[in-house]
């Protein structure tokens, strides 16, 4: 006669085997990734669902990553950073400048006309997060950083100088492209990406500063008409890191984290600031199939604007002595990094 504890023992052996047998036990490790794009947009299809289809084909299925696009574990754009740390994500995307003033050597890359090419700026900053910043985001797993192509204005008015600027209400995607706003005469509006549409529509902005490739998923080139680009070095940048929470990365397998290491760093920071780029040429030619109107300021006409913008740099090197950092160096540094990508490709 079968004892009760005999037969509980063969039912958990079956099932167990039922299981193992179904591969319900190869998946060793879920992680939930957040951000604040919708799921077509170009980041989170070109970049974020690439990198994780790549590590959970690495792992053989053992890392799942589940995605959770436009905020849908709840909170707003600037909280990521925190959910990352705190554990109500384990890997979120985010602005950097979203949460200004904790990551003050990255503004190095988000300074006006500093940019000119995505992939080096790329380079250059994982290079200097490895240097510099490690401290900054000490609270992390770091696994990617980079920067987006071209930031320039989509506006309902023309704008071809700077003059038109003025007592434009204009939604600036960080400290110091609203610093550069004020200087350009214009009222600069902070907000968070995904409220650039109801924002343009409803009138509480009358333009707009973000790169081409997102203009598409948010129907900008439908809301405004003029859009204001700028030949040789970008109008801005902003930062984005990748992010992970520490202790979900440091209690994985070895082997499981040097399959999420082998997809992170470097080559995957250029990547991503390269496709964020090259996705800018599309959304380019939608905004004319539309009929809209862009303008193309050439470099020897920005030589007006990075002008008026060279107060920018006065302030920021100032605000990084005060907080103990040599803001000279990191632009030279940054300057010779981009230099070091272009001239080896």
């Amino acid at each position: 006669m079968t004892t009760r504890r005999g037969m509980i023992g063969l039912v958990s052996g079956l099932a167990m085997a039922a299981m193992v047998g179904t591969g319900a036990f190869a998946q060793e490790v879920t992680l939930r990734l957040h951000q604040f794009l919708p799921p077509q947009a170009t980041v989170p299809k070109h970049i974020l669902d690439v990198w994780a289809d790549k590590i959970e084909a690495d792992s053989g299925g053992r890392i799942s990553i589940e995605r959770y696009p436009s905020m849908q574990l709840g909170g707003v754009p600037p909280e990521l950073m925190d959910q990352a740390i705190d554990g109500v994500a384990d890997i979120t995307w985010t602005v950097v400048g979203y949460t200004p003033g904790r990551f003050p050597s990255t503004e190095v890359f988000e300074l006006p006309f500093m940019v000119t090419d995505a992939r080096a700026a790329s380079y250059a900053y994982w290079k200097m997060y490895e240097a510099d910043m490690q401290d900054e985001f000490s609270a992390v797993h770091v696994l990617g950083t980079w920067v987006h192509g071209p930031g320039m204005f989509h506006t309902k008015d023309p704008v071809e100088q700077p003059s038109d600027l003025r007592g434009m209400k204009i939604r600036g995607g960080g400290r110091l492209v609203n610093q550069l706003l004020e200087l350009l005469g214009a009222t600069p509006v902070g907000m968070p990406v995904p409220a650039v549409p109801e924002a343009l529509s409803s009138g509480v902005i009358d333009g707009t500063t973000i790169p081409w490739e997102v203009t598409a998923a948010l129907k900008v080139p439908e809301l405004v008409h003029n859009h204001t680009e700028f030949e040789g070095p970008a109008l801005y940048d902003l930062t984005f890191a990748l992010v992970m929470n520490k202790g979900v990365y440091d209690a994985m397998p070895e082997d499981l984290r040097a399959i999420i290491d082998a997809n992170s760093g470097l080559d995957f920071s250029v990547f991503a600031g390269g496709v964020m780029q090259d996705y800018d040429a599309p959304a380019r030619e939608n905004a004319l199939d539309l009929g809209n109107n862009v303008i193309t300021i050439s470099e020897a006409d920005a030589q007006e604007w990075r002008a008026l913008a060279e107060p920018v740099y006065t302030s920021w090197i100032a605000d990084m002595a005060a907080k103990g950092i040599d803001g000279q160096a990191l632009i030279d540094e940054a300057q010779a990094l981009m230099a070091e990508y272009t001239a080896s490709h």
